[in-house]
């Protein structure tokens, strides 16, 4: 996997915020897939050590049916401070390290966070999207910005989420009757597209599988036996 080395990561707050000023205008807004879809990977981040330590778990997983194939734990220090709309800076430094352990490539990145759904139209899965130039989406389980209106209780049901007169994403029913979530473009895909591929990934669940697995191996899940997932 080719990572591009962008920008340092011992920034200031004002730094940072230059950084996704300068990057954002990178961010593709439509689908550029360079092979057809046959992996699909989740990553998730957890905190340890009083916040000290950031572990990233990855989960690759084949698409349509959705079969484990390979996972991946990395640590990395947390140097950046917690400063909403600035949590990739703490996070994708660790996430990067697990991607680097992969033998399978995704064609697809499911990030728990949110991508254009952001202040600056830079969310965690746009940041890793062009670190990596891939394919990505930000499939967040809480609110940030933007408004919509009201969504209906079948799975598949949608709103735009709006801010200041742009969508930034999708206010999503994953399953009937449950909590929705929140679905934004990342890098290299369309807003309809990233929704069709988190209902996918999110046949039984409110959260898609990729979101699911990757976040019980950054909690502390490390076993390779695929079977239990």
């Amino acid at each position: 996997m080719n990572i591009s080395q962008r920008h340092p990561w011992s920034l200031t707050e004002e730094e940072a915020i230059t950084v996704q000023e300068k990057l954002k205008s990178e961010v593709i807004t439509e689908d550029k897939f360079n092979t057809p879809v046959k992996y699909v990977a989740g990553v998730d981040m957890a905190v340890e050590e009083d916040g000290k330590i950031c572990r990233a778990g990855v989960a690759v997983l084949s698409f349509p049916d959705l079969e484990v194939k390979e996972t991946s734990i990395a640590y990395s220090p947390m140097d950046f401070p917690y400063i909403p709309g600035l949590l990739s800076f703490r996070e994708v430094p660790a996430v990067l390290e697990a991607l680097k352990k992969l033998t399978i490539a995704p064609d697809i990145i499911l990030c728990d966070g949110q991508g254009i759904a952001h202040p600056r139209r830079f969310g965690f899965a746009c940041h890793l999207g062009i670190l990596v130039d891939m394919p990505t989406i930000g499939v967040a389980k809480s609110w940030f910005i933007g408004e919509y209106g009201e969504l209906g209780t079948k799975r598949g049901s949608w709103e735009p989420l709006v801010d200041k007169g742009e969508i930034v994403g999708a206010l999503l029913r994953s399953q009937s009757n449950v909590k929705p979530i929140y679905v934004s473009i990342g890098h290299r895909i369309s807003l309809p597209t990233a929704i069709d591929y988190v209902l996918k990934c999110a046949p039984k669940y409110r959260l898609p599988e990729t979101t699911r697995l990757s976040d019980r191996l950054s909690r502390g899940n490390l076993s390779t036996n695929y079977d239990q997932f």
